[in-house]
């Protein structure tokens, strides 16, 4: 950041206006007072946003000489110029002249040693009780002398003419690496503020060795740490609470040489159809004072109406994590002993269990399949294929092959065990066959978790070259290979060929960046 721009910003803070750090109770009066939200029943504050997901076509990268050629100048990562960030940057700061703001000094991760010190200056009261949940919150002591290795200016009255300012409309997320800076605006939707620091980590960590991750993860009563990587829709959140495990997070993670750290202090989880029954602890947060529910429609009483989904499907829960009542303590732990891919395949093809190689790890990572079933967006007919590199493509920089790689050093050093879980169909694709049991899943999780597949026979199966188990405590053997499922062996085979094809097309576009033996491991659509 150039001597000018820093100078501005803390003409900026010393503004009367500025609230430094203000407390949970303080921003729900401040939230309250400027017509943010309304308190829903059991004390959360309740919102609603001009937009209700994230903007991934309006957030840029400033190209310069420090990314040029560390970033991957495909699919969510678009280049912008330095020039258009400047302007940008000057406008807001005029804007925000004597405007009320909100500033929260905050970590990024919970390791002391890998975390980053984040300044958020922020136009509302509801985003800066959402990233004071959402991220770790440092002590009294620590904030002394803060000194912001990033910071974050999100005005969202604040709007581009995509004419005169070079975005693509009035809405931007733009990120500078060289001035350690995102600036944003258009948008009222709180997550711009996560992903945009996950964003800059999964930059930043990897020149130190450290292996960023959009998963969520949990250990076991021995110590043993497992990762779970999954799209929407694939189970993760469910999966991954487990009452017989501590969650040290639910979302973004770091992998360093000492073990796993959480990058947040919080969770953000999506709540639409959410259960009581089938995930009490999540549940809870939605009626605690604290939390903020984003977008969750109320009904006359003020009561979150969590089956409610007229304004968003997107709804959500933003809550610190010591609102989980069985956590890790510091949310950092050691190796992880099991990774777990979580995929929901409508096409009904991939096995509900499977051992993964090195090179399969690494190819089923760069793609990260799930798919889309008939009624999730309109216009689907038809299972149709997703595919998001290293589960997270919006948010990661590099090459997908450079966290791939990075991720197989990993899992080789200290010999952690790779399962791909399917969650989506069997017996048939969506339409014909059913869903896995969620029974069923546990019990093969927690099978592999528990080191019951160790020791037993797996067979390999022709289109993928996947390894399944022949037998799994509590699963019926009938249900372990997917073409045994199906009555029509023929529709099976033809269907896991085009699933294969729809792979390998997939991948093409990564075969550059990736090492031979991965590009090797890739499916058969003979």
């Amino acid at each position: 950041m150039t001597a000018d721009t820093q100078s501005r910003i803390q003409n900026l803070l010393q503004s009367e206006q500025v609230h430094l750090n203000p407390s949970v109770p303080d921003l729900y009066g401040h939230a309250l007072r400027l017509g943010e939200g309304q308190i829903a029943q059991g004390g959360p504050l309740a919102v609603r946003t001009n937009k209700t997901g994230r903007s991934p076509k309006d957030r840029f990268i400033v190209e310069d000489d420090l990314t040029r050629d560390a970033v991957w100048w495909q699919g969510f990562n678009v280049p912008i110029g330095a020039d258009v960030f400047d302007r940008l940057l000057d406008k807001m700061l005029d804007y925000a002249q004597n405007k009320e703001l909100f500033v929260q000094e905050l970590f990024a991760g919970t390791d002391p040693e890998q975390r980053i010190k984040v300044r958020f200056i922020q136009e509302m009261a509801y985003h800066s009780l959402f990233v004071n949940n959402m991220f770790v919150r440092p002590s009294a002591e620590e904030r002394q002398g803060f000194e912001a290795d990033w910071t974050v200016l999100n005005i969202p009255s604040f709007t581009a003419d995509p004419e005169t300012d070079g975005t693509r409309s009035d809405t931007f997320i733009l990120v500078n690496f060289s001035k350690r800076m995102i600036i944003a605006g258009g948008t009222q939707y709180a997550g711009e503020n996560k992903k945009g620091i996950f964003g800059v980590l999964n930059f930043l960590l990897p020149e130190r060795g450290v292996m960023p991750m959009h998963c969520s993860a949990n250990v076991g009563e021995g110590g043993d740490v497992a990762l779970f990587f999954g799209l929407s829709g694939t189970g993760k959140t469910t999966l991954s609470a487990d009452p017989s495990r501590r969650l040290i997070g639910d979302d973004e993670h770091g992998w360093t040489d000492s073990g796993v750290f959480n990058f947040e202090g919080g969770c953000y989880a999506k709540v639409i159809n959410l259960n009581a029954e089938a995930e009490p602890a999540i549940y809870r947060t939605t009626h605690t004072f604290g939390t903020v529910l984003e977008n969750v429609v109320l009904d006359g009483n003020s009561v979150p109406d969590l089956d409610d989904g007229s304004l968003t499907e997107n709804t959500r829960s933003a809550y610190p994590i010591e609102q989980i009542d069985n956590i890790q303590p510091g949310s950092i732990a050691g190796h992880p002993k099991n990774i777990v891919f979580l995929t929901a395949d409508a096409f009904g093809v991939l096995p509900p269990i499977s051992r993964l190689t090195p090179e399969q790890m690494e190819y089923q990572f760069i793609s990260g399949f799930t798919a889309k079933i008939p009624g999730t967006e309109q216009g689907v007919t038809e299972p149709v294929p997703t595919f998001s590199t290293c589960f997270g493509a919006p948010f990661m920089p590099r090459h997908p092959g450079e966290y791939a790689q990075l991720l197989s050093e990993k899992v080789k050093q200290h010999g952690a065990a790779v399962w791909l879980v399917n969650t989506g169909w069997t017996g048939g694709q969506y339409g014909e066959g059913k869903r896995m049991s969620i029974r069923h899943t546990r019990a093969m999780i927690n099978a592999a978790l528990e080191g019951k597949l160790d020791d037993v026979e797996f067979v390999t199966e022709p289109f993928f070259g996947l390894s399944i188990p022949k037998e799994v405590p509590g699963v019926p053997s009938e249900v372990l290979n997917p073409r045994d499922a199906w009555a029509d062996k023929d529709a099976y085979d033809a269907t896991a060929k085009k699933l294969a094809g729809m792979f390998r097309e997939n991948f093409g576009r990564f075969e550059a960046g990736v090492r031979p033996e991965v590009t090797a491991s890739m499916p058969n659509h003979g």
